[in-house]
């Protein structure tokens, strides 16, 4: 089944989706580039691997942060007055450490192996306070302090965007992209849900051919092959939700599709 939305698909947002979709789409941008860089630039997949406190943030579906089928043990009879009730536990979770890889690309030039351009998508991790953000930070100030090129697409409402002055943080989705020449310059491609997810340049060396990167196409093909449409229910609301008109719009879209 294609994808219903036009753009980005909210439903793919839910936290026990998303490093799926977070990984396939990754290495789905790095398969699209690698043919049309040759052999002047190789992409390369790297991975950053870091122990992140789940608290605050939406780890559902995560099974290492699931308690199912625990029953706590009987309590010993006691000999409290009838007056007085007796405190009994109640099931509660406990955020455990969760081990993060998030995956990113590295656009480096064959000859010399510099790294040429980073491409980052983003992860919940990197829009909440705690380890997953400072690290993503700390790398993205040292690229941004370089010669290298970034692009970082943030496909996830929610959570607070990366740093950046100027129009186009209030929108659903951005896609930055930030040619070291013009820094501290850069382009923002800032969308909302009804609308197509933008195409953008591959920053590379002067001079070169810069090749498209069409992610829409990429995300609405990924949907199809990987057969997302079995993994999310279009009868319920998504995760994180939706308000005021984007929720309407939504509702109005999946209904026309008979998918509610």
């Amino acid at each position: 089944m294609p994808c219903p939305f036009p753009g980005m698909d909210p439903y793919l947002e839910h936290p026990g989706l998303w490093p799926d979709v977070h990984q396939r789409l990754i290495v789905a941008i790095a398969n699209a580039l690698a043919p049309v860089l040759r052999p002047r630039y190789r992409v390369a997949i790297e991975q950053r691997v870091y122990v992140a406190d789940v608290e605050g943030l939406f780890f559902l579906g995560r099974p290492d942060v699931s308690v199912l089928g625990v029953k706590p043990p009987a309590r010993p009879a006691t000999d409290t007055p009838p007056s007085i009730a007796a405190v009994e536990p109640v099931p509660v979770v406990v955020p455990l450490p969760d081990r993060v890889r998030e995956g990113y690309l590295e656009v480096r030039d064959v000859a010399t192996g510099e790294v040429v351009t980073v491409l980052e998508l983003l992860s919940p991790t990197n829009k909440h306070a705690g380890e997953g953000r400072r690290l993503y930070k700390e790398k993205r100030l040292q690229v941004l302090g370089t010669r290298t090129h970034l692009e970082e697409v943030d496909l996830l409402r929610e959570g607070e965007p990366m740093t950046m002055w100027g129009n186009g943080r209030d929108h659903h989705y951005r896609i930055l992209v930030s040619r070291s020449e013009r820094r501290p310059r850069a382009d923002l491609y800032a969308f909302d849900l009804p609308q197509p997810i933008p195409s953008f340049l591959l920053p590379l060396r002067e001079g070169d051919e810069e090749p498209t990167v069409d992610l829409g196409a990429l995300l609405h093909a990924l949907y199809d092959r990987a057969g997302y449409d079995l993994a999310v229910d279009y009868t319920a609301e998504p995760v994180p939700p939706l308000e005021g008109d984007a929720a309407i719009w939504v509702d109005k879209l999946l209904r026309g599709k008979g998918l509610r």
